[in-house]
């Protein structure tokens, strides 16, 4: 069964225990905790194990799970941290952002060489590293994620793969996710009106609100039988714990109808 869970970036003015309760009350299967420095840090990496009895007894509380963390850096000091503490509580999957500069000489390859590296370390503490495309970095569109692919072989890896930003490479996500879909370990998934660089203000960013045909996009998750997670990630300005508690809602009934109608729920 495809398991439905929210980046408690959404929740980023609030504690994790705050968001745990917030995002089971919307009816979720688990949360994506967030680890990304400068945005929204639920679990301090520098000092996850004094955290590490909170984060089980707020998950313990709400019935929660860890579906997944994002820490978004690619510094293997910072990564090695993340995956100890992924080892110890059991959070599956680790999600990084690709790095570099879209169309800069050199730069996909060396994104590829760094993640890479990375999956090599993954591996030894038996977890999965997920990399997405990115607007703006070197990995930016499918083209660009097949050749992440076909770089980077450790089944220690994984792809992200988040239709808003596929969408905003001027592709349609409903299209592109079957030739990808062999090696994602991970979706990310919002709405966006546009085709802008950035995926718009929080409430756009409900599944449901913009332009994306999410709609296709699940019919070509289930078809390929993809049964890994797939967690809300909205971002930007901070939102009230209604305004936010509204977006996480409002998504779940709408991909959780989607997929109950799919037979995938």
């Amino acid at each position: 069964m495809i398991k439905l869970g929210v980046n408690t970036v959404l929740f980023k003015d609030f504690s994790f225990a705050e968001a745990c309760e917030a995002v089971a009350r919307a009816g979720y299967d688990g949360v994506e905790i967030s680890a990304i420095a400068g945005m929204c840090e639920h679990i301090v990496l520098d000092d996850w194990k004094s955290q590490a009895a909170d984060i089980r007894a707020a998950l313990s509380n709400t019935g929660m799970t860890i579906l997944s963390s994002e820490v978004a850096s690619q510094d293997p000091e910072r990564l090695k941290k993340a995956f100890e503490a992924a080892s110890e509580l059991g959070i599956p999957v680790i999600n990084i952002g690709p790095g570099g500069k879209m169309n800069e000489p050199g730069s996909l390859e060396a994104s590829i060489e760094s993640i890479a590296s990375l999956a090599e370390l993954a591996a030894s503490f038996g977890v999965t590293l997920c990399a997405k495309a990115h607007v703006g970095a070197a990995i930016w569109n499918t083209e660009t994620t097949l050749k992440l692919m076909e770089g980077v072989q450790n089944p220690a890896f994984g792809i992200d793969m988040d239709p808003s930003h596929i969408y905003r490479a001027g592709e349609n996500p409903a299209d592109a996710l079957p030739a990808v879909i062999s090696r994602v370990r991970h979706i990310h998934i919002r709405d966006c009106k546009g085709r802008q660089q950035n995926p718009g203000l929080p409430p756009m960013q409900a599944c449901g609100r913009g332009d994306i045909d999410l709609i296709g996009y699940f019919r070509a998750m289930v078809r390929a039988h993809y049964d890994g997670p797939v967690c809300l990630e909205v971002i930007g300005p901070s939102q009230t714990k209604e305004e936010a508690c509204t977006i996480a809602a409002e998504s779940f009934g709408y991909m959780n109808a989607i997929l109950r109608s799919m037979g995938a729920r």
